[in-house]
């Protein structure tokens, strides 16, 4: 109950949750409020917004609803941000885990692996893995969150490291407890607060990450995207900007709700902020 005092003690994570929900409404009601499928055919093409109470957002080059492909374009966003994280979080974990535990060998092995994958660019990185594998939806969130686990390995090991040597792991040691026991039911527990803090800047990095490969047309093209939307209005950004702009609001939104949000989370979760 005290985190959550804290965190509701913050304007800033109060109005990063408030957008964070509104975007999740919006994905869950755009079934309702928009039964037809978002990337048919709806009208006359790039309609301006407002000018026609049916398309309140315009259309798009083909005449499809804007809105509709907002409200669709939440659920893929918040899909392959949540999925990708849960990806990229596990992974992270049980590198870091290990190397952090054990040390030594192990933890030169897993580090040297985890530098190899950040010696080249998230996005470089997702590059070769999309046009080794494709560009479905389902590779596109497996390979952004493939590309996103190193830092949240090296935050893992350094909690690790820091936690390997208290009272309650060698007290348990001396109880005869597995090594698999001390790292899952003794060391995690302790260590996961600020790795779930960082999830939140992994999701909203995997939300921008899938919107810059699906402007380069190199995401999934048969799901309504906020990045395919914006990829699809640079052909015309010059008269109707618009095409381009209001998918660029809807990520800048999520990607703020989601940092204000974690932002929040470390407020309340840290234990050095407790006393403030």
């Amino acid at each position: 109950m005290d985190a959550v005092k804290r965190y509701f003690r913050s304007p800033a994570a109060v109005i990063g949750l408030i957008l964070l929900l509104l975007v999740i409404a919006m994905a869950v009601s755009a079934g309702w409020l928009y039964p037809r499928d978002p990337l048919a055919l709806a009208g006359r093409p790039l309609l301006w917004p407002f000018t026609n109470p049916r398309f309140l957002l315009g259309t798009d080059n083909s005449g499809r609803d804007i809105a509709a492909q907002i409200f669709y374009g939440a659920r893929i966003s918040l899909l392959i941000g949540g999925v990708a994280t849960i990806i990229a979080i596990l992974i992270g974990i049980l590198v870091g885990a290990f190397a952090g535990y054990y040390g030594g060998w192990v933890d030169n092995v897993l580090m040297r692996i985890t530098e190899a994958f950040q010696t080249l660019p998230n996005f470089v990185l997702l590059l070769v893995l999309v046009a080794v594998f494709g560009s479905t939806l389902t590779t596109v969130t497996i390979a952004v969150g493939v590309v996103s686990w190193p830092a949240p390995a090296r935050l893992t090991r350094a909690e690790f490291l820091s936690l390997r040597n208290r009272e309650f792991v060698q007290a348990g040691k001396t109880l005869g407890m597995r090594d698999i026991q001390l790292i899952l039911g003794e060391i995690l527990p302790n260590a996961l607060p600020p790795v779930i803090v960082y999830a939140s800047v992994v999701m909203a990095v995997a939300i921008l990450l899938e919107s810059a490969l699906a402007f380069l047309r190199l995401s999934d093209p048969n799901v309504a995207s906020w990045g395919n939307l914006i990829g699809l209005g640079r052909d015309v950004l010059r008269v109707q900007w618009y095409v381009s702009a209001i998918p660029g609001i809807a990520i800048l939104v999520t990607v703020l709700a989601v940092s204000l949000v974690g932002q929040g989370l470390n407020d309340a979760l840290n234990p050095r902020l407790k006393s403030r």
